[in-house]
């Protein structure tokens, strides 16, 4: 899960999972596997960045192989 910004400025916590592309045209939307649509505040490269931190944290909770 990611935290990411409305425009009106309230927060919104995505399933970074359920992302299937990030557009910047010029506000950043992000469109979800199901099409919903979201636009938010954060720079495309942001929420690109708390997407592969969320991945980072997830594999980390695996146990070693």
């Amino acid at each position: 899960m990611i935290t990411v910004t409305r425009l009106n400025g309230k927060k919104l916590v995505v399933n970074a999972e359920l992302i299937r592309t990030v557009e910047e045209n010029p506000d950043t939307t992000i469109k979800l596997i199901n099409g919903d649509h979201i636009i938010v505040k954060e720079p495309m490269h942001r929420v690109v960045e708390l997407t592969v931190e969320y991945g980072r944290s997830l594999r980390r909770l695996l146990p070693p192989s």
